[in-house]
């Protein structure tokens, strides 16, 4: 996707899995916010980053649902940034991840309609060969358990964006995503003996 590079130029960028902590590429300006006719679903595998190919790690993707809301953080880029961002973000997200891009409508948080703004969306598709599809939350749990890769494991994965969504959006709803972290605090108790849990996975 080949974005103009003038220093008045901008993209926003809308991260809802492991961008939401680790965007890892340049940018102007941030806020919290969501879009609209999505849900946050972990249906997509990951052999690279949180799996390895003899054990698949789960991430999120986007499905779609007209009645739901997903947040996240978008992340403003300008001139130069927007092409480093998105030669990195091709690597990270479509050759590595499986995912497409979209333009969706993006609501800052507190900002209402006059602040929406169109933000870049990586979505992984069914069609592409990663795709692991629908699973109940505690097969869910039970496979970010035993899975880690490159980036590290997939239960640091998981409880950061929890973390996120607690902190960030602590009256936003993410049933599918709570729901796998109850399960995973169901399973691993000992996890949450810690003051910070995610210590223990650092």
């Amino acid at each position: 996707m080949k974005m103009p590079a003038s220093p008045n130029s901008s993209l926003w960028i809308f991260g809802y899995g492991s961008l939401v902590w680790k965007p890892d590429f340049e940018f102007t300006s941030s806020k919290v916010g969501f879009i609209n006719g999505y849900s946050r679903k972990f249906w997509q595998g990951d052999t690279f980053h949180r799996g390895s190919p003899q054990t698949p790690g789960r991430v999120v993707t986007l499905h779609e649902d007209y009645e739901e809301s997903t947040w996240g953080i978008a992340y403003e880029v300008r001139g130069d940034q927007i092409e480093a961002s998105l030669q990195y973000l091709n690597v990270r997200e479509s050759v590595l991840g499986g995912y497409i891009t979209k333009l969706i409508k993006f609501y800052p948080q507190d900002e209402g309609e006059e602040g929406a703004v169109l933000s870049l969306v990586y979505i992984a598709t069914p069609q592409n060969p990663s795709y692991l599809g629908p699973a109940s939350e505690d097969d869910i749990a039970a496979q970010i358990i035993v899975s880690s890769g490159r980036a590290g494991h997939n239960i640091e994965y998981l409880l950061r964006l929890a973390d996120f969504m607690h902190n960030h959006c602590p009256d936003a709803e993410d049933k599918h995503l709570f729901t796998i972290e109850e399960a995973l605090i169901a399973i691993l108790p000992c996890l949450y003996s810690s003051d910070d849990p995610l210590a223990l996975l650092c």
